[in-house]
């Protein structure tokens, strides 16, 4: 026997489990967080290509995004020489904001040593950070591989020189 299941009761359950998270590295999430703030990133990180003013979002990250590139990244595309992956140190920030235009959350990749560290802050106004997604959470890998798929290293607004 089937019970019939409230729609409404089954959009809460939903809510409160994408609302978990998956902080894998609290601690390194928040320094992360700390870093990208003591860099100032808005203002000392060049914007991604086709990314020069705010643009609506295809992806999870809200209705409309800013992305940011650090030196070692924007450094890539500025060479525009073909390489396969993004070098050790490339940091890349998506802003993502409401439709009234209201920040809701900073999304981080950053390229280590053993690949990318994914970071996702629902506070952005929170000085210590307190992501709800770490480390390599499994959401974030799955929506990214489509970009690792067609050779472009996990990032998927900003295509890599070939």
């Amino acid at each position: 026997m089937r019970l019939p299941i409230d729609p409404a009761l089954a959009l809460v359950a939903l809510s409160f489990l994408s609302a978990c998270g998956d902080n894998q590295d609290p601690a390194g999430a928040d320094e992360l967080f700390l870093r990208i703030q003591t860099l100032d990133y808005r203002a000392t990180f060049a914007k991604a290509p086709g990314y020069e003013t705010q643009q609506p979002s295809n992806t999870s990250h809200s209705a409309f995004s800013d992305i940011f590139l650090n030196p070692i990244s924007a450094k890539v595309i500025a060479d525009n020489t073909a390489i396969s992956a993004w070098p050790l140190g490339s940091l890349i920030v998506k802003d993502g904001y409401d439709d009234d235009g209201i920040i809701e959350l900073i999304a981080v990749m950053e390229k280590r040593s053993d690949g990318w560290y994914w970071a996702e802050y629902l506070d952005p106004t929170a000085s210590a950070g307190g992501a709800s997604y770490s480390g390599k959470p499994s959401v974030c890998i799955d929506c990214h591989q489509s970009a690792a798929d067609d050779g472009n290293d996990f990032t998927r607004a900003i295509v890599l020189p070939k």
